[in-house]
Parts: structure tokens; sequence; C-alpha cells
């Protein structure tokens, strides 16, 4: 559960009230939350296909800058079909796991922010790879961001 000052934060970032469970799983150099790990479900009971979401400002604006220049289709090109296709599978089993055994109706579905294949939103990828560290598009998306190193000039 998160603090009073954690939710008053992300209901400020987010600009308005989370929708359902979360807590706080990756925060900045100034303890702010910067990514929230969302439980399976809404308040009312509605499937939650977004596990990892990314609440920081200036990350989340940094990265829409790189999808609104084409980045969803460069992610695409850039990394490995397989790899992106297994972190897809790894991110449903990770919020099927916090599904309880005895739950009888709908579950959320697909991968990384809800779909199955390809990339559908950096933002999704970004904050789970952050909360991971394990997501090929979250971290090519980073790399985007820092630009180019000395030993890719």
């Amino acid at each position: 559960m998160p603090s009073r000052q954690d939710r008053e934060i992300v209901e400020r970032l987010l600009g308005r009230t989370p929708q359902g469970p979360y807590e706080v799983v990756v925060r900045d150099g100034e303890n702010s939350p910067v990514v929230i790990l969302n439980g399976p479900f809404l308040d009312d009971g509605r499937p939650m296909p977004t596990r990892y979401w990314l609440v920081g400002r200036e990350l989340s604006r940094q990265v829409a800058r790189v999808e609104s220049s084409g980045g969803v289709r460069d992610a695409e090109a850039a990394v490995d079909a397989v790899s992106l296709a297994d972190a897809h599978n790894r991110y449903a089993m990770q919020r099927e796991a916090g599904i309880p055994a005895d739950h009888t109706g709908p579950r959320p579905s697909g991968g990384i922010g809800g779909t199955r294949r390809g990339v559908k939103c950096l933002h999704a990828h970004v904050a789970h790879y952050l909360a991971t560290g394990d997501d090929p598009v979250g971290e090519w998306t980073l790399a985007q961001i820092a630009g180019p190193t000395e030993e890719s000039e």
C-alpha cells in the first residue's frame, strides 16, 4: 500500500486517482515515484493488463518524444522479435502470478501494454525495463533518450 505522500504524488503525476491497487516500485534520485506496479484488477473488478506504469513526468515526456518521432516502428525494427516475444510472455506470467488461484472471472490478457506481439507503447516497455531490467524495447528506448555514446560515434 503506498504512503499518503506517494498517493498524492502519483495522483498529481497521473492527473487522476488510480483506479486500482498499486505500489511504487521505481523511484528517482529525489525519491519521487517513477514506476508503479498495478494489481491485475481495477477496484471495480475489471482486468488491468498494464502491470508496470511509467508515472515519472520528465521521463514520460522524453519517451513521448521518442514515440512521436516513429519510435514504435523503429523499436520493432531494431529489437529482435524473439526477444520481444519472450518479454511479452514473461510480463504476462508475472501478472498472472498475482491473480488468486481461485479467480473465475475475466482475466487481463496480452503482454506489455496489453498486446500479444510487437510494440504498442514505449512508456509501458520503459516502465517494465526500469522495474525488472528485462525488456529489450525499454532498454532500446532509454538508449535513444541517452543519445549516441562515444563508441557509436
